[in-house]
């Protein structure tokens, strides 16, 4: 996560210190308006400025909202706020609350002074030409909302969650304390949250999100996707690419990913519908479960039973390994591949198996500890898959048309 840039100290609209070309810049602002809202005296400031290609807020404490729209110019409404002062003491700590709007070189910039202060905050609303070409939002504490912009973004908040939907360009979201949530975005995402869930409901681009202790959930993705969080479950949809996804403690849950798939829980079961590529997956103590895998397959777990399904054509050497628990998998009948199975400690257990060239054997002492295992080749042989578990239970069985 970038630095946050120190807070600049505003300049006073239309007064002395703005140089003559930051006056050709400066906004169109009408009188403020001073009301109660609530428990909060109100200081509201309306204005435009001249088109733009680029926008840069920085507040101290408060919510930006970002809208893209079908207008040139761009247009603000911001709102300082204090709470529990008299109406006397509000219009002294506003008098330091003045904002910095102008237009300067290409980019216009909304800064303010003062909304730190003990007991005041604000909102800023914007609105810009949807043609944007990027934005750059930054809080020291408050929310984000972005709309419809087509070009680069960067949000920054130090304490607040980051709502954001129709960007066309790339995005960059980062939150020290807060959920954030992208409902569609066309280009690369690259999201992080110090604590916080992180949802995404369709990305266009390569999509990378973290985040220290948060479930993480995506809905659609074109591009690969690379999740990650050290305490929360993981929910994918559907990738058209490849999938990374870990975490430090909790379930995976996936549904249909057009790559490979790498899945990785220090605790938790894993589940995927199917993929078109290889797929690795692990697990400290949980179960697992792959459907109609295409690639090579690696899955491991401590403690837990694991199913898969070998639908080819990209079979490669797969190993599937428990200490404790049941191994079954379903072969597809055009999977070519050899098998080598065993159980390490088979009193109790059995290998099944619907294909009859597959021997069945078992070794060890009468009244010790015996081994069994199967071995054989499938359609003329191929990828060697290695089955093993200390105790339990493996089944070789055909996969269903």
């Amino acid at each position: 996560m970038s630095a946050y840039p120190k807070f600049v100290a505003a300049l006073t609209l239309g007064g002395a210190l703005l140089g003559p070309a930051a006056q050709q810049g400066a906004a169109q602002q009408s009188e403020p308006r001073f009301y109660r809202e609530g428990n909060a005296w109100v200081e509201e400031l309306t204005g435009t400025l001249p088109a733009a290609r680029n926008l840069r807020v920085e507040i101290a404490v408060g919510a930006v909202h970002v809208d893209g729209t079908d207008q040139q110019n761009i247009t603000y409404v911001l709102k300082a706020r204090t709470y529990g002062a008299s109406e006397e003491t509000a219009r002294r700590q506003f008098q330091n609350m003045h904002p910095s709007v102008r237009v300067q070189g290409e980019t216009a910039v909304i800064e303010t002074q003062g909304w730190g202060a003990s007991r005041t905050g604000g909102e800023v609303w914007v609105k810009v030409p949807r043609s944007l070409d990027g934005a750059r939002l930054t809080t020291h504490g408050g929310a984000i909302d972005v709309n419809n912009i087509s070009g680069r973004l960067i949000a920054e908040t130090a304490g607040g969650g980051i709502n954001l939907n129709g960007l066309a360009g790339a995005g960059e979201a980062t939150t020290l304390g807060g959920d954030i949530a992208v409902q569609a975005a066309s280009a690369d995402l690259r999201l992080h949250t110090n604590g916080g869930r992180i949802s995404v409901n369709s990305a266009g681009g390569r999509l990378i999100a973290d985040t220290l202790g948060g479930d993480l959930y995506v809905g659609s993705a074109h591009g690969p996707v690379t999740l990650e969080t050290n305490g929360g479950s993981i929910r994918v949809s559907r990738t058209d690419g490849d999938l990374k996804a870990q975490t430090a403690g909790g379930n995976i849950e996936v549904g249909d990913i057009g790559g490979t798939a790498v899945l990785e829980t220090a605790g938790g079961a894993i589940r995927l519908n199917s993929a078109r590529g290889s797929v690795r997956a692990e697990t400290a103590s949980g179960g697992i479960r792959l459907g109609r895998v295409q690639g090579g397959i690696r899955a491991e777990t401590a403690a837990g039973g694991i199913t898969a399904e070998f639908a080819g054509p990209k079979l490669t050497d797969s190993t599937l390994e428990t200490a404790i628990g049941d191994i079954t998998i379903y072969i597809s009948s055009s999977v070519a591949c050899s098998v080598r199975a065993a159980i390490e400690m088979s009193a109790g257990h059995h290998i099944r198996s619907d294909f009859p060239e597959l021997k069945v054997t078992s070794s060890g002492e009468e009244y010790g500890p015996r081994e069994q295992r199967a071995t054989g080749t499938l359609n003329g042989g191929g990828p060697v898959l290695r089955l093993t578990t200390n105790m339990g239970d493996i089944q070789i069985l055909k996969a269903h048309p």
